[in-house]
C-alpha cells in the first residue's frame, strides 16, 4: 500500500511509489519549496529534502522580460542553441508558418539534440512527424513523465486484453500504480 507523502518519508519509499504532479506540488508549498518545473525536477527535489532536509532551489532560471526571445527576432534561420526554451514567442513563430503546429515530444526531443540546426530544421521534422503519423502503425512517442498514457497503452497491446475497455485498463493502474516499484505495465 502506498505511504502516505509526508516529511519522514524515506527517499528510497518515496521513489517507489507513483505520485501525482498535483501533490507533489502541494508537498513543496507545504515544506517551503519551489513547486515549478517538470514532474521529474519536483521528484528530485523532494527526493533530496527527504534524505537530506536540504530545500533546493529551481533549475530552471527565469529570464527577465529583455533577455525574452521577441517573436519579431525569430526567423527560419534562427539556431538552435543549448538553452533553448520552447517559449510563447517560439510558438507563435512556429504557429505563423504551421498553422497546426504544437510542441509534441517529437518535436521538443528534436530540439534538445539538434543544437546548431536551424528552425527550418525543425519545420522539416514537424512535416516529417506527421507523414509518419499518417501509418496506422505508427505510435507517438510518449513522454517518460506520461506514465498513466504509456500504460494504457501497452495494457491495450496485450492481447488478453482483446475486448477489456477503458474501465478495466483504469482499475489494472489503480492497482499497479499503488504497489511499489515500476509503473510499467507486465504482460
Amino acid at each position: 500500500m502506498r505511504p502516505k507523502l509526508e516529511k519522514e518519508l524515506k527517499a528510497d519509499a518515496f521513489r517507489d511509489f507513483y505520485w501525482l504532479k498535483e501533490e507533489l506540488q502541494t508537498f513543496c508549498r507545504e515544506h517551503g519549496m519551489s513547486a515549478s518545473g517538470s514532474k521529474v525536477e519536483i521528484t528530485d527535489r523532494i527526493a533530496i529534502f527527504l534524505e537530506t532536509g536540504e530545500i533546493q532551489k529551481s533549475i530552471r532560471k527565469r529570464s527577465s522580460s529583455s533577455q525574452e526571445t521577441k517573436l519579431e527576432e525569430l526567423c527560419l534561420d534562427t539556431v538552435i542553441t543549448e538553452n533553448h526554451r520552447c517559449s510563447q514567442a517560439v510558438r507563435a513563430f512556429f504557429k505563423s508558418v504551421i498553422p497546426k503546429f504544437h510542441f509534441s515530444t517529437h518535436i521538443q526531443n528534436y530540439l534538445k539534440g539538434n543544437v546548431g540546426k536551424t528552425y527550418r530544421d525543425v519545420i522539416e521534422a514537424w512535416y516529417e512527424e506527421e507523414e509518419r503519423k499518417k501509418d496506422p502503425s505508427y505510435k507517438r512517442q510518449l513522454g517518460s513523465q506520461f506514465e498513466y498514457n504509456q500504460f494504457t497503452r501497452d495494457y491495450f497491446e496485450d492481447p488478453n486484453n482483446k475486448n477489456k475497455k477503458r474501465e478495466d485498463a483504469i482499475e489494472a493502474w489503480n492497482i499497479i500504480k499503488a504497489l511499489p516499484g515500476s509503473n510499467k505495465y507486465k504482460r
